[in-house]
Formats: structure tokens, sequence, C-alpha cells
């Protein structure tokens, strides 16, 4: 059959619009008092939203191009032409690939072929039918493995175009959902993973996790965000949720008698964390019950999506419009919201959560629950292959109560494990190409997906990493945990900032003008009650010298340490010309 010339393709539109127009096709649309008609002729305009002039005050032409595209076709409007697209094979075109993320499929294309899946895990609480689940769709749809994220999340990779329908509708019928997962949305709430058997905890936080998942879900104006946005929920367990991190951190604390407030457990609202651009959450003095938190959260967000900055991405995060008004100003404008009044109290007369125990999330720990155990199992980088993340279903199953927790540390957590079982399961977890031990300096490494995956990625972060984490495991004696976060661009998925030590990816140049993968190192990173934004120990490293001159850096700090003293601590009572000295003179890096 031959292609319509354009005299033809004329003659049919001109067909099609009179056929519309004698009633061939049905009609609905708007009169100019609103009402709705069948007759073209009577119309105004159609159903579709109408074109604004500004958004929250400011004018159209003004706002960056992601807005724009935003309000030009809405990103949660677009499931027939998902479906059409994966119908035909094509991957999003143009300012669709932006679009699709708030579906939470990523074209990541040049560095990786087909989509990214980034899932919703809320609380990062997972059923073991749920991991399988996910495992079956990574065989059928992707490359057959998952990883975990720095926000207790899931994410499917290497998904060809044809199978974007597929996979979305595979997750529904988990349990799970990607709406809202990129672009500019609330990204996953985190929860304290040890949250219900924790025995240190002062506050069982899963159902706030879900609660705040389920509004946003079903808030059509929070899809709206100016950027993207961060919220933790902190119980005060023994293990953390980095809430200091968060753009929202609640975090469990105490009152007793005499604080002027009925004793009893409430939230601290901590505000304004990204540690990429070397920001920690700061408590705000202010408080609530933990009934109120959700509330909370929708006012903070509804102030800072009417408010924050749409012309310029770089300065549209929260702690930007905070850095503007103040916080005095923004949490006035946050109670005008709310239907309650906030309680103001100052910080050092709640009982705060005890401190975290570090590597927590690694190993066999007892429950509050008496004969139980919950076994913090790494998985190097937060990547599981499709048969080990059935294995791991199957040692929940058979041995806990089918409850699986993601961590920000990119491992997992099974719990309610009887005391007598506790043999068996550690030879499983083996069995599996997985460990448990504290010890081993491969428990504290934290990896983004890096230049394998990502198009913004300077280095291939994984990869490297699980390197210099075997030869450090070889090299270094080390008998206190360390954390190495390698994160691949300036984004810090990885919070490079927040490590004992972070290594920030660089393509480096060499003397002959080859370029090949490097990094930049910090030193003296922490959160929680370590909290602390790293320091430049030395620029663009080339990849292969990293894991000699980390040897030297670990080595060095456990012959001068005083006593048990800290990674963090020994660096820190160091300036950096020092710790240069320290750590560089006996290497060939300079």
């Amino acid at each position: 059959m031959q292609p319509f010339s354009e005299e033809q393709k004329q003659y049919l539109q001109g067909f099609m619009a009179g056929a519309m127009q004698r009633g061939g096709l049905p009609f609905a649309g708007q009169t100019a008092d609103g009402r709705i008609t069948h007759d073209p002729d009577a119309a105004t305009n159609d159903l579709a939203e109408p074109g604004i002039d500004t958004l929250y005050g400011t004018p159209f032409d003004e706002l960056c191009k992601q807005e724009r595209i935003k309000l030009e076709k809405n990103p949660h409007a677009m499931w027939d032409e998902v479906v059409a697209n994966a119908a035909a094979g094509k991957m999003p075109e143009g300012d669709d690939i932006f679009r699709y993320k708030a579906l939470g499929l990523f074209n990541v294309a040049p560095a990786q072929e087909g989509f990214m899946l980034r899932c919703r895990i809320p609380g990062c609480m997972l059923r073991a039918d749920q991991l399988r689940g996910l495992a079956d769709l990574a065989d059928a749809y992707g490359a057959g493995y998952g990883d975990i994220t720095t926000r207790g999340n899931m994410q499917l990779r290497e998904i060809k175009a044809e199978h974007a329908a597929d996979v979305l509708l595979g997750l529904y019928d988990i349990g799970l959902t990607s709406k809202g997962a990129g672009a500019d949305n609330l990204r996953n709430i985190t929860a304290s993973p040890t949250a219900g058997f924790d025995p240190q905890e002062l506050y069982d936080v899963r159902m706030m996790a879900k609660a705040m998942n389920h509004y946003i879900l079903n808030s059509a104006d929070l899809y709206g965000l100016p950027r993207k946005f961060n919220i933790a929920f902190d119980g005060g367990g023994q293990v953390s949720t980095a809430s200091d991190t968060n753009d929202i951190g609640f975090m469990a604390v105490r009152v007793d008698d005499g604080a002027g407030v009925e004793p009893g457990v409430y939230f601290r609202l901590e505000l304004g964390g990204i540690t990429g651009h070397k920001s920690f959450a700061s408590d705000t003095g202010f408080m609530m019950r933990p009934e109120q938190c959700v509330a909370v959260a929708a006012a903070i967000v509804r102030v800072y999506l009417e408010n924050a900055n749409r012309t310029n991405r770089k300065k549209a995060r929260l702690i930007y419009l905070l850095r503007d008004w103040g916080v005095e100003k923004f949490m006035a404008e946050v109670q005008q919201r709310l239907a309650f009044d906030l309680i103001a109290l100052p910080l050092d007369q709640c009982t705060t959560r005890p401190p975290v125990v570090r590597h927590s999330h690694i190993g066999f720990h007892a429950q509050r629950q008496n004969g139980k155990q919950y076994v913090g199992i790494v998985v190097p980088v937060g990547r599981m292959r499709s048969e080990q993340m059935r294995g791991l279903a199957d040692i929940a199953t058979r041995y806990g109560s089918g409850d699986i927790r993601l961590t920000i540390f990119q491992n997992l957590l099974i719990p309610d494990l009887a005391d007598a079982d506790v043999d068996t399961v550690k030879a499983a977890i083996i069995a599996l190409g997985f460990h448990y031990e504290t010890e081993d300096v491969r428990s504290g490494l934290v990896a983004c997906t890096g230049a394998a995956g990502c198009q913004y990625a300077n280095s291939r972060t994984k990869e490297h990493l699980l390197v210099i984490g075997d030869y450090l495991a070889a090299q270094v004696p080390m008998d206190q945990p360390i954390n190495i976060h390698f994160t691949g661009c300036p984004h810090s998925c990885a919070q490079h900032y927040c490590g004992d030590i972070g290594l920030l990816g660089a393509s480096v140049k060499l003397d002959d003008g080859t370029r090949v993968d490097g990094c930049t190192i910090v030193v003296g990173g922490g959160m929680d009650q370590d909290q602390g934004i790293g320091r430049e120990l030395i620029r663009s490293v080339p990849i292969t010298d990293v894991p000699p001159l980390l040897a030297t850096v670990l080595n060095t700090y456990l012959r001068e340490r005083d006593g048990d003293e800290s990674f963090a601590a020994f660096t820190r009572r160091h300036d950096e010309a020092a710790l240069q000295t320290l750590f560089l003179e006996t290497t060939d890096v300079s």
C-alpha cells in the first residue's frame, strides 16, 4: 500500500472534521457558562485543563523548562501513551523522557539500554511474596537483578521499551507501585527498619510511614513539587534512618514530668537536610504528637510547593526557601495551615533517642520479643540477582514471619527468627553468596548506580567499590565499623559527605591525555550522633590508585588512633594539612 499523498491527507482531515460536525463522532465540550454540551458550535473550549498565566505567582514564561513540561502535559495522564509506545517498542522522546520519570520509568540511555524502574516501598517494608514478585519481574522484563537504593527502595533495570506497560502492571499485581517515584515528587518514605521489634525504640512508626505514603498517592497537588522531597520517620530504634539528611525528619523523643506538657512520646520536627549541598536537617524547636505527624508533613509540603523557586532548579529544594525566609517565618506559615497548635519546647527538655548502634543493621540481634532475633544481611552495594532475591524470600518465609525490611545502607533485615534457627539461617545466607559480619569492611559499602546505569555519573561506582572493598578486606584488619560511600556525581545519591570515607566520582585526565574513572576523596563524615560533613582529602585520584591509598589511610588510622577512637573522631581532631601529611606522605598519590 502506497502512503497517502499530501492532497489525500488534507482530504481525510477535512472529511473527519465534517463527520464530527454531522454527528459521526460523539463530542463533549464546555459552554461559556461552564455547562457540558454535545454541540461543537456551542462549545467555547473542551474539558482539558485551562492554560495558566502564573503558577503559584510565578509567570508562565519565567518558569524553568521542567515546570513548563509538567504543565503542558500531565505525566499522570499518559497511560494511553505508555501503552502505545510499548506496543511500538518505542522509548519516550523529548519532554516525555522527563514525564516518564514521574511514573517511575527512567530512560537512562546512553548509560544503559532500556528503562530503570524505581518502585515505592513505603517505610522500606516488603513482604516475602513481593520480593519474589520483583524477582519474577526482573527475569521477565529486566536483566535478572534488583538494586536496593539509599532510600530503602528497589530498582529494576534494563527493561526493554516494549515491556514498559507490562512491568508497571506487574508491579501493581504484587501490591506495589512506582507512581511519583521520580521527577519532582515526594520520594520513597523511609522509616526505622527495626520498627515493631526494636528493643530500644520509643515509638513504632510503621503506620505513620504507610499513612504518609497513601496520603501522597491520593493527593493530586502533591505531584507538582518544585523538586524532589524526602521524608523520614525515626522511632528511636537502634538502626538509623538518617533523618537528618531528609527535607523533613520526624524524630521520636520522650517528655517526662516537669516539662510543662503532658508526659509521653512526641516527635521533634527537623527541616532542611540535603547533604549533597552540605546541609543537615535542623531541629525547628517544635514537636507534635505521633498522630499529628502526617498532617504536619502535609502542611509543610504545601507551603513548600506554593512558595519555592520554580525558575531555577538549582535553588528549588526546601533548604533554599528556609534560607530565604528563615525557619521562624516558614513555621508561622505552616502553623496557619494546621487546625491544631504545634508544641514549642526546647530540645534539652526532651529525652532524645538513645544513640544509634553503628552497624546494628548487620548481623544477628535480639528483638524485644522473647526468643526472637533479626538478622541484617550484607548485600554488597545493594545488588541482588533474581535467584538470590527468591532465596532471601524463602529464608523470611521458612524461618521468619515473611517480613523483610530494606535499609538506607543498601542491605536488608529479616526479623522474627527463632533463636534455635540462627545457625541454620547463617548457613542459608552464606549459601546465597551473602554474609552478616560487621567486622568485614565490605559490610559498610554504599554506592549509587554509577555510570553503568546513570547518565549523570562520572564513574562506575558499584563495580569499583566492590573491588575497593575486596582489596581493603585483605589488607586492613578493621576492628570496628567503617562506612565508605561512593557517589557518581554531585547529586550525591550515595551521600558521600556522610561516610567515614566518601568518594565522589570524577573523570581523571592522565599525563598521556587519556581519561579514566576516578574520584575525589573526603573523610570524616557522619550522621546522627556522629553528624558531620566530610572534608576533602585529595582530588581526582585515578581509580586504580584508590584501593592502596585507602588501605594506607585506614592502616594509619589504626596505628595512630587514641585507644578505640572512631575513624570520624580521629579525622576530626586533625586539620586538613595534618590529615594530608598523615595519609598521603607514604603514597605515590599527590
